[in-house]
């Protein structure tokens, strides 16, 4: 960084002030554009945060891992929602599966055979409904 500063203000000097010749006169000329040059480089780094940054490795993170209370929810709720899927008719565990498989209405449509995206779409809104009522009318257990 030093040698980069002081080419810097070798450069400046030659072209800017090649009219200077005198001792007396470069050094103080030579210093003011070294301090505006350091000011340059100073706000340019406060522009960038790199005064303010904290290091990766000073940073203590949460983790975000679930609780083993939360994690005995989530299983419950996967029971319970495993129980109701299986108690669903055969389209409508065949509808959520595919839509859990990341398929759109449309490709159901033709894996379906159905006349009409509608109909799909009726179906899939019973569907979901049949599996509400079988979890209690709540996607939440009750306590």
């Amino acid at each position: 960084m030093a040698e980069d500063l002081c080419q810097e203000v070798m450069l400046v000097l030659h072209e800017k002030y090649a009219h200077v010749e005198e001792l007396g006169e470069l050094v103080p000329l030579a210093l003011q554009i070294v301090r505006f040059k350091l000011m340059s480089q100073r706000r340019t780094s406060q522009r960038r945060g790199e005064y303010t940054s904290v290091s990766v490795q000073e940073i203590q993170l949460p983790d975000l891992g679930l609780s083993p209370a939360g994690e005995f929810e989530r299983k419950q709720m996967l029971l319970r929602l495993e129980s109701a899927i299986r108690q669903l008719g055969d389209r409508c565990r065949q509808i959520i599966r595919w839509k859990l498989e990341g398929r759109n209405f449309s490709e159901i449509q033709e894996l379906l055979h159905a006349a009409s995206i509608n109909t799909v779409y009726t179906w899939d809104s019973r569907c979901r409904q049949d599996l509400l009522e079988r979890l209690g009318g709540s996607w939440e257990e009750k306590r």
